[in-house]
């Protein structure tokens, strides 16, 4: 971008969508349409003017966009990845608080999408963007890779009926929680009774005090050599290399905890062990975990039961003695104090899960309380099988009469969904301490396209072989004219083969960028939705 081009379409200071069109064209030597424009201007990135239904654009506005971080990324992204990028499809606009809003955020999952994306293949208003209504309130819509939910729960909100299946039992015990009804004053009096128990369970636990003067010992250390907001001012100041400087004062402060463990007699993690519980829980938070679990059992109303339980192995997750970096992908079990690149300073493993347990427990009494409020009257279920085979007329009369009723007497309209990526997330194991726990069934050889099986070519020929399974089994539940959206990263090409093995064609094909993927990678990244149709 170059004063050049300022001085030269300056002279006219408001111009019309074409207009701005091919003048930021010109001005970023790029293709840019009426459509860019029109978002800029639908999601409140630039002013709009004009009266009577005509729409003006300040060139000054186009500018500060194109200048701005936002401007320079979607210019950079583009750059990279290309001009067919769909920007308004990155959802850029919103804050996390939206991403996440109420029970989407009611237990980690990887690899799920944002509930905005669903919406807008879901939803029947258009927009500027989307020239046509896919589905309708009333309408099934499908998901054969149901993962945590977030088709059945957007579908709830939009008044569309929605089935769902999924492979693994504690991913449906997930999307089937968000979407049920509750009795909130029995849940919270559930939770304040387990809470109560555990806080006497632990009182006369030594680790209590241990934890409390191990914290106090942290702060005076940390304040002294890791001072904030200073730290990483001063370590410059200094001419320190961060990396010996936080290894040096990470063993410094060692003996310090190692004295504390001995004088409070605190049993750490087991060794040489193949539990993974006992691998990655130290001892005492073991012994919290099961205290917990057993309380858990004796709850006799079974959606209760149920959430509790999610509760719980959220609370657990949080819990793992990994280092607050690597808590998303696990490297190795730490017992001992350690530098956090996270926080630039010396931080410990959790001994107790009280903290995270009351909190996860607040948080989705509150959660559902906001779904609740949104929901319609509609149905949705998750099913547990194998998308390949499974028979949906015959789990649906098992599970759901309801929707079963409604399903024998219309067709499914239309799948949105989110197929795994060939060798990227081995879906079991991302909730092995849940399946060890609760004693879930695990059916990780079931899994299409997990990591264990790599990304060579006979994991992508087993990849093409279930997917296309998966399609030939949903279609005979379909209405003729149905509307197929499947969102995926296909690097290998591979969905073309697919459409063409299931007797479908890919009618449309949208490029999504993926923002912040996770807090380590921000780079430039994008997945396609494939809008698939029976073959003419």
């Amino acid at each position: 971008m170059q004063d050049t081009f300022f001085n030269k379409f300056y002279s006219k200071d408001f111009l019309t969508l074409k207009e701005a069109s091919n003048w930021a064209g010109e001005y970023l030597k790029r293709n840019v349409t009426t459509a860019n424009i029109s978002y800029l201007v639908n999601y409140g990135k630039i002013k709009k003017h004009g009266d009577n239904g005509s729409i003006l654009i300040s060139k000054k506005d186009l500018i500060n966009y194109y200048e701005s971080y936002y401007g320079k990324r979607e210019f950079d992204w583009k750059t990279k990845l290309g001009d067919d990028l769909d920007w308004h499809l990155s959802f850029d606009y919103l804050k996390e608080t939206d991403t996440t809003k109420h029970v989407h955020r009611l237990h980690p999952y990887k690899g799920k999408f944002i509930p905005q994306l669903v919406q807008y293949f879901l939803d029947k208003n258009t927009d500027e963007f989307k020239k046509e209504a896919y589905f309708k309130p009333g309408n099934i819509v499908l998901d054969p890779f149901c993962g945590s939910g977030t088709t059945l729960v957007q579908a709830n909100e939009l008044g569309i009926h929605a089935i769902g299946i999924d492979v693994s039992p504690f991913n449906s015990l997930i999307s089937n929680i968000k979407i049920n009804k509750y009795d909130f004053l029995k849940l919270d009096k559930n939770l304040k009774e387990i809470t109560t128990q555990l806080r006497k369970f632990i009182l006369d636990s030594s680790t209590v005090e241990f934890e409390k003067i191990l914290l106090e010992e942290l702060s005076l250390f940390n304040n002294k050599y890791f001072p904030v907001p200073d730290y990483k001012h001063w370590l410059n100041q200094k001419g320190f290399n961060e990396y010996d400087y936080a290894i040096k004062k990470e063993k410094e402060f060692l003996p310090i905890f190692e004295s504390l463990v001995k004088k409070y007699k605190i049993e750490l993690i087991k060794a040489d062990t193949n539990s993974f519980l006992d691998k990655w829980y130290l001892a005492h938070i073991r012994t919290e975990i099961d205290f917990v679990f057993n309380l858990i059992k004796k709850i006799e109303d079974v959606n209760i039961k149920k959430v509790v339980t999610i509760i719980l192995s959220r609370t657990i997750r949080s819990c793992r003695a990994t280092t607050h970096s690597d808590l998303a992908t696990l490297v190795e079990p730490i017992s001992k104090t350690y530098y956090c690149h996270k926080h630039g300073k010396i931080c410990k493993p959790l001994f107790s899960i009280v903290s995270w347990w009351e909190r996860y427990s607040l948080d989705t009494i509150k959660r559902l309380q906001q779904f609740n409020k949104l929901r319609t009257n509609t149905y949705q279920i998750c099913l547990s099988g194998d998308s390949r085979i499974i028979d949906i007329k015959s789990e649906l009369g098992k599970h759901n009469k309801d929707l079963s009723t409604l399903f024998n007497n219309q067709k499914i309209q239309g799948i949105f969904s989110s197929p795994p990526y060939v060798g990227l997330i081995d879906y079991h194991e991302q909730h092995a301490y849940a399946y060890e726990l609760f004693g879930f069934q695990r059916n990780d050889e079931l899994e299409i396209g997990p990591l264990f099986r790599g990304k060579g070519k006979e994991a992508r020929i087993s990849y093409v072989d279930g997917i296309t399974k998966v399609l030939l089994n949903m279609k005979q539940y379909m209405d003729k004219d149905f509307n197929i959206f499947l969102v995926a990263n296909d690097r290998n090409n591979l969905y073309p083969i697919i459409a063409q093995n299931a007797g479908l064609q890919i009618i449309q094909q949208f490029k999504r960028p993926v923002l912040n993927r996770t807090e380590r990678d921000k780079g430039a990244y994008s997945e396609s939705i494939f809008h698939l149709k029976n073959k003419l």
